[in-house]
């Protein structure tokens, strides 16, 4: 990244920047706040959307400062590129029992919305006491299926976003902060 116009070119592309690093971690913040309110005595259990939302769940639950457990679910919704594919696939499962759990699913970004209806549907069957959703970033102007949504860091724009967990083909994901396509390939 270029930090005199905050700028990086990746192949033919040229992304700026969207969020810093600052901003997201005041986001961050102000989700764990909400979420320990709501909370409050309880454990959580957090299950984050691999691969997009590790970086978001890691901050996210340092951030809480109260008891909580972990675990993973894999989907996938997108080829090569930029856009969906619209079918939605389970990659890797959860690994525990959730009956009776104060569930909370984390994704990094909301597009559709057909990958989490799909996973939260899932995991609706297995009981937990409560399941929510918290996500970083919500397109809700691009959404197809409705799908509740508690915990909302910040609504963004239709814009093709990467770092912070987002990526490109793989490559970006290790950014502090979150970048927007300025002009595509």
């Amino acid at each position: 990244m270029n930090d005199q116009n905050d700028s990086y070119e990746m192949g033919s592309a040229r992304f700026k920047k969207y969020l810093s690093e600052a901003e997201i971690r005041i986001i961050t913040q102000n989700l764990a706040e909400q979420i320990r309110k709501d909370y409050q005595g309880k454990t959580v259990l957090l299950i984050g959307v691999l691969k997009g939302a590790f970086v978001f769940m890691a901050d996210l639950m340092r951030e809480l400062k109260m008891d909580v457990e972990i675990d993973f679910v894999r989907l996938s919704s997108y080829g090569k590129g930029k856009q969906s594919s619209g079918t939605v696939t389970l990659l890797k499962d959860i690994s525990r029992d959730i009956r009776g759990k104060h569930v909370i699913i984390v994704e990094e970004i909301i597009d559709s919305g057909r990958s989490l209806k799909f996973l939260r549907d899932r995991l609706i069957q297995s009981e937990p006491d409560s399941l929510e959703i918290v996500t970083l970033l919500d397109k809700a102007e691009k959404r197809l299926v409705d799908v509740p949504v508690k915990y909302v860091g910040r609504k963004v724009e239709d814009h093709f976003l990467i770092g912070y967990g987002l990526d490109l083909e793989e490559c970006a994901r290790n950014f502090s902060d979150i970048l927007s396509l300025s002009y595509p390939n």
